[in-house]
């Protein structure tokens, strides 16, 4: 496949970036996205050029470190990963545009990498518990019903890639706060710190500069994860719960 590649460039969050185009050839349907990357990246190192900056961890689609925006969709065109979306979704002589996530909350760093720190910020909000749980198996030893399992389990996917914030038209951090909020909310450990988890944790993401969330989905269209939309409203019953009791 030849490809041609229009990249965002920047040097650093305070320079003006562009973006710039790049022609790659010999490149493999069976890549993955950031291989390919890899090829172009390689090709500017032997023409003395500056390689694309990206960011990448696993490259097993598990850690969401590879993110991009990729022809105007977070991660590119299938619900997965970057580094799990494969060159086969792409046709000989494509242009491509490959882009940073796209959020105040979110600065670049270079190029393609950008500072996910806010996400971190409000995980340390609330993202805790103080009742002692003791050694795995005395953890396990507290019941918890089949349902709430399963929903912790459902929210505890979230790998904080930040997809839906990219994918969200006023850049909302709702999705992400929601899933950490019930993954923790509903287990027995982190009954202590319910109500204040929630305030805690949404005023830290209003603070970062997260835009409002208006429910218009493209936050769970972009998860990788398929972390569903009925979370947020979820999500909101318990903010709204913990705001009437105080």
């Amino acid at each position: 496949m030849k490809l041609t590649l229009r990249v965002w460039r920047q040097q650093n969050a305070d320079a003006p970036g562009a973006m710039a185009s790049y022609q790659v050839d010999g490149i493999s349907k069976d890549m993955s996205f950031l291989e390919m990357l890899d090829t172009l990246n390689e090709d500017l190192i032997l023409r003395g050029d500056d390689p694309v900056a990206f960011d990448h961890d696993c490259r097993e689609g598990i850690c969401g470190a590879c993110s991009l925006v990729i022809d105007g969709d977070a991660h590119g065109p299938e619900r997965t990963t970057t580094c799990q979306l494969h060159m086969r979704s792409f046709d000989d002589g494509d242009t491509i545009d490959v882009e940073p996530w796209r959020a105040s909350a979110f600065p670049v760093v270079k190029d393609l990498v950008v500072d996910r720190g806010a996400f971190d910020r409000i995980i340390q909000a609330g993202g805790y518990i103080t009742a002692p749980t003791g050694a795995a198996p005395e953890a396990h030893a507290t019941a918890v019903p089949k349902p709430d399992a399963d929903f912790a389990f459902e929210h505890a996917e979230c790998i904080g890639c930040g997809a839906c914030v990219a994918a969200c038209p006023n850049g909302s951090a709702m999705l992400f706060t929601s899933a950490k909020v019930n993954h923790l909310n509903v287990l027995p450990q982190g009954s202590p710190e319910r109500e204040t988890r929630v305030l805690d944790m949404v005023a830290r993401m209003d603070d970062e500069g997260f835009g409002g969330c208006t429910l218009t989905g493209e936050c769970a269209t972009a998860c990788p994860k398929g972390i569903p939309l009925p979370s947020i409203a979820a999500m909101n019953k318990e903010w709204l719960r913990a705001v009437r009791k105080r």
